[in-house]
């Protein structure tokens, strides 16, 4: 199995920009994956863990509302904000400067082929990147993500998670709120779920944050907790 993940930041990047560049990593592991099965070969498919910031954007998920979305087109682009309908899981969020977006895409065959485990090491990986700065995230019941005040009216949400996988390749993944524009998500009703709130790194602990260390805990988390080699 090969653990060998290249690790790329690529700053703030256009959101169709990088959707395209995930779509060409993944759909070239997936010929490879074809090509090993046609051909009774072994070549090794490429891990890749990518890390950005995205211009304002919301992202509607393959099973989504649009009727999430609280505001119209012209509005949107008062706001320089931008709308697309994609194919991850899950119902509509947003991306902006100052969110650590995670995208792993990898051959999870190289990992485990379990998607539970998959979203619950994402979530964990966050959990403890919160943890380093003396907060106390959670899981929510039904509710993928990370949480604070799970079950009191105090609960928001920090991270969401939306996934897709083919053949045991993952796609999409996390967005953590750390310097976050807040008021932003006041244009939707985040994921769908309308009785909580959002909040950031920035909110919780009342300070901005050096987004670059809170990437460099994050990306040690999930490398340590997939047992990746980072390259």
């Amino acid at each position: 199995m090969n653990k060998k993940v290249i690790f790329e930041d690529l700053g703030l990047i256009d959101y169709k920009k990088c959707w395209d560049y995930q779509e060409d990593i993944f759909a070239k592991n997936l010929v490879l994956k074809t090509k090993n099965r046609k051909e009774n070969t072994s070549i090794e498919t490429k891990n890749t863990l990518l890390f950005c910031e995205h211009p304002h954007v919301y992202t509607l998920g393959k099973s989504g509302n649009e009727n999430n979305l609280l505001v119209n087109e012209e509005y949107l682009k008062s706001r320089g904000a931008s709308f697309y309908k994609i194919n991850r899981g899950g119902d509509i969020t947003y991306h902006g400067p100052g969110q650590i977006v995670g995208y792993p895409i990898l051959d999870l065959e190289n990992f485990f082929t379990d998607i539970h485990k998959y979203l619950r090491l994402l979530e964990e990986a966050v959990i403890l990147t919160l943890k380093e700065y003396g907060l106390k995230g959670e899981r929510s019941d039904g509710e993928t993500g990370v949480w604070f005040d799970v079950g009191t009216p105090k609960a928001r949400k920090i991270c969401a998670l939306g996934v897709k996988t083919s053949r045991w390749v993952s796609m999409h993944g996390l967005a953590f709120n750390v310097n976050s524009d807040l008021s932003y998500f006041g244009n939707i009703i985040p994921c769908g779920i309308v009785d909580k709130q959002v909040t950031s790194l920035q909110k919780e602990l009342n300070k901005k944050m050096d987004i670059k260390e809170v990437k460099n805990k994050l990306k040690n988390h999930i490398a340590e907790l997939f047992e990746m080699e980072l390259i």
